[in-house]
């Protein structure tokens, strides 16, 4: 089961989703058939690109902030 996948962190894969709705609109039986699946594992590995682009960004901004706070202190201890 996806996240939501109608996101800003998601615009992306949009043709993709809309694609897999396309699908999964066709009827159950389309879907038990394993008629979806080619879409729902580019759809899977577009988010789960997505959602490593956004842990690394994020992972940087953390390291330049514990950076930032390091230097900080290192200034303090070095006028103490």
């Amino acid at each position: 089961m996806h996240p939501h996948l109608h996101t800003k962190d998601n615009a992306a894969c949009e043709t993709l989703m809309v694609a897999l709705e396309e699908c999964h609109a066709k009827g159950f039986m389309w879907k038990s058939m394993g008629m979806c699946n080619d879409a729902k594992e580019e759809l899977s590995a577009c988010l789960r690109l997505e959602r490593w682009r956004r842990q690394s960004k994020n992972r940087n901004s953390v390291q330049d902030s514990k950076d930032a706070i390091r230097r900080g202190w290192k200034e303090i201890d070095e006028n103490s």
